[in-house]
This record gives structure tokens, sequence and C-alpha cells, in this order.
């Protein structure tokens, strides 16, 4: 019997090995994986399907590092059942693996909608490395593509698509990209970006049905939206999100909402069994409430939580929420808590200079800090984001906040002299 057992080798499942292992030197601990190689960034996967990294440069743990931290890897094993009354977990095969204390970091899984044609050769989901040797295996004989979603995973899609030489058609359903990260006018500073770089934008659509080659239907030939429009296409890439993988706590003890409830330790409703990451609804110190976050940093930060709970150091989860820094088509943008306030009791303030296509807002209430957006100009998110973390009544300079010249030295001293101590 292992002492600790992991399901998902990915970030949640790096953190947990690191930790107990931090903790305890000598307890038996078994991961499994359905990848091959796991340890590697999934938010590379854009850059490997551009050229820009190789699966080397992805890899975000080396090829020792289940050997040096004594984990038995069970790679390219998938977990069919659990059985939580005699405590094991069953593999593909029929093998189990048997364990005192039992980690889900099982992840995601594309959504996939009904679409006619779905199942047709040329069609591909983008959230593991093996979808990306797949794609990047057809793109050496493709010439169009079209992206169905434009949230974070359809745009940076697209944009290594493009990289790559293909005419590049994103369709999105809501009426601008980005839709969760960005208001209108950050989105359309992005968006002019894309159109800039070739990309082709096409909102308040869907795909209803993809086209077979007249010469065999069974290969993408073009997709069909919902207004009847046709656009040519050699693949389709579907990239509208992901959602938990719960179907190993199906008909257990596990209680789930929308993922696998967790407590601050990362425990769900079974003893000895944790959840974390992307499966996992956890803390989201702006909501106070249990959210999904499928976020790699929050994902390695709860398996460390769960990691050292499990092996016995209490260890609270300080909370995250929703949190992205990226740059597409050489535009950064920074984003982190609540960009589109739909209720009332928000104050919001907002410095746009078009002419340099510079964007900043903050998302305010009671005074603190509980949402910002930056675009083109990010240098100063850190300081907001400590603000926002330490919930710092704002209220005294706020309109300093978006200022041009805002900076640690615009802060109040005794504030200034706290945060400089903090790091």
């Amino acid at each position: 019997m292992s002492k600790y057992v992991i399901v998902g080798a990915s970030a949640a499942g790096i953190g947990a090995v690191e930790a107990i292992r931090e903790v305890d030197p000598v307890g038996t601990i078994t991961v499994i994986s359905e990848e091959l190689c796991p340890q590697y960034s999934r938010p590379m996967i854009s850059d490997f399907i551009s050229g820009k990294a190789s699966l080397e440069k992805m890899k975000c743990r080396d090829d020792h590092f289940w050997k040096k931290n004594e984990a038995q890897a069970l790679t390219g094993r998938t977990a069919v059942r659990l059985n939580l009354t005699e405590r094991y977990v069953e593999l593909d095969g029929g093998d189990k693996v048997d364990f005192e204390k039992l980690l889900l970091a099982t992840g995601g899984k594309p959504f996939i909608p009904k679409i006619e044609g779905a199942d047709k050769e040329g069609v591909f989901t983008f959230t593991t490395f093996s979808d990306a040797e797949r794609l990047a295996t057809r793109i050496e004989s493709a010439k169009r593509a079209v992206v169905i979603g434009a949230g974070l995973i359809g745009v940076s899609v697209a944009e290594a698509l493009a990289k790559r030489g293909l005419e590049v058609t994103m369709v999105e359903f809501k009426d601008k990209i980005l839709s969760l990260i960005l208001d209108p006018a950050a989105s359309e500073i992005v968006e002019n970006a894309i159109r800039k770089a070739g990309v082709t934008i096409v909102t308040g659509q869907t795909v209803q049905r993809i086209l077979g080659k007249p010469e065999d239907d069974s290969v993408v030939d073009g997709a069909v939206l919902t207004n009847g429009d046709q656009v040519p296409c050699d693949l389709v890439i579907i990239a509208i999100g992901v959602v938990p993988r719960m179907e190993l706590v199906a008909g257990t003890d596990v209680k789930t909402n929308r993922g696998i409830i967790v407590d601050k330790f990362m425990r769900t409703s079974v003893p000895d069994v944790y959840a974390s990451g992307d499966v996992a609804e956890a803390y989201d110190f702006i909501f106070n409430e249990n959210r999904l976050l499928a976020l790699w940093p929050l994902a390695h930060l709860e398996g460390r939580v769960a990691g050292y709970n499990m092996a016995g150091k209490k260890t609270d989860y300080p909370g995250g929420t929703s949190m992205s820094a990226l740059k597409y088509f050489g535009i950064p943008i920074i984003s982190v808590g609540i960009a589109n306030p739909k209720e009332d009791g928000y104050e919001v303030l907002v410095k746009h200079e078009p002419e340099k296509n510079f964007y900043k807002k903050l998302v305010l209430k009671d005074n603190v800090i509980v949402g910002m957006i930056f675009v083109n100009d990010i240098e100063r998110a850190g300081i907001i984001f400590h603000l926002m973390k330490n919930c710092v009544n704002v209220k005294k300079f706020k309109q300093e906040l978006i200022s041009e010249n805002f900076g640690l030295a615009t802060l109040p001293s005794r504030l200034r002299k706290k945060m400089c101590l903090e790091g």
C-alpha cells in the first residue's frame, strides 16, 4: 500500500510531491498520469505549436524529478475507478493501487459542444502535449484554420497558428474576445492588434457544422457558422474552455458542485481524500467563496497545501483569484479579480490613452481594490495586486493609482515602508 497516492502529475501533483517530501522523506508516493511525460508547463503549449519551444524547454521539472523524490510514477496509465471503502484506485487493465492518503489532481478536460462533423479528421482540442503534437504534425500540410472560442486558449492558439503562417479565423459566440478577463474597451485594443496580425475575428457567431471534403467527407474542408456563412479551412480547433474531470468521484461520497468541494486544507468531504488544481473549487479571496480557478500557479500552490496536510503539516490555503498575465500579439495584459462588475456598489477608475493603446482600469468596493485590467502599461501592476491581496483601504490615494506617475513613492509612507519590508 502506498502511503500517498496522487492522481494527476501536472502542477498540483508536482506541488504535492515536493511538499510531502519536505515533511515526510520516507513515506511511499505513487503518482498516476495519463501522459507519458507529465512534468511540463501547459501554458507553454502554444509556444510549442508556434515553434518557439521544444518539449525540453517546456519541462518544468527534469526527467529525474520523480526518482529524486522517490515517487513511483505510473505514466501512460489511466485511473478508471475509485473505491473509497476499500481505499484503492483502479487503473486501466484492472490494476489496483491502494492508498492511505489520496490527492485528486485530475485537472480539466476540453468542453466540446455538439457540433455536426466534430468527429472529422482535422478537428483538434488544445489542452495537452499530445494534442499539441498531433496538431503540430497536421499544420505542416494545412493552410487555413478555424479556431472556435476567443478566450485565453483560443487567442493563444490563434497566435501560434498565425506565427506558423496559416490563415486563421477566430469565431467567438460573445460580442467581444477575452470577455471573461477584459472589458469592451480593453478587448478592442487586443482585437485591433490581432486583426493587424492578419487574423480574422468573427464575433456573435459560433460553428454549427463542420464540412468534409467532396472527395473524402471524413476530412475537414470548412466550417458553417450559425448565420450560414461558410469558412474554408483545413483545421478546426475547439478552444471554448475546460471543465473539471470529476469522473472518478461520480457515485462516491465526495461532494461536488461545479468542481470538487474542498476546505482551506484542500480536504474533500471524505477523510484522507484531498483535491487540488483545476478540478477543485478552492477559496477565492476576492469573492470570499470557493470557486473554480483553472490557473497553473494556483494549481501548484493548492497541490503544495494538500501535500503538506497529507503529510501532517497543517497548512492553510491563502486563497487565489482569477489572474491572467499574458502577452498576445505583442500586447502585454494583466487582468485580476472582478474585471466587469455586473452589480451596483462598485467604483470604477479608468485611464485610457487611445493614441498609445494604454488602458488601466481599477474596480473598487468600499475603497478596496477588487479588480484590475492593465493593457500595454503593466509596470505597476504588482503594487496594485499587493494592495488588492492585503485588502488595503485606498480611499485617501485612490485617484493616484491610475495616474501616469503612480509608484511606490506615491503611497503613504507607512504603507510604503510596510510593503518594502514584506518584499
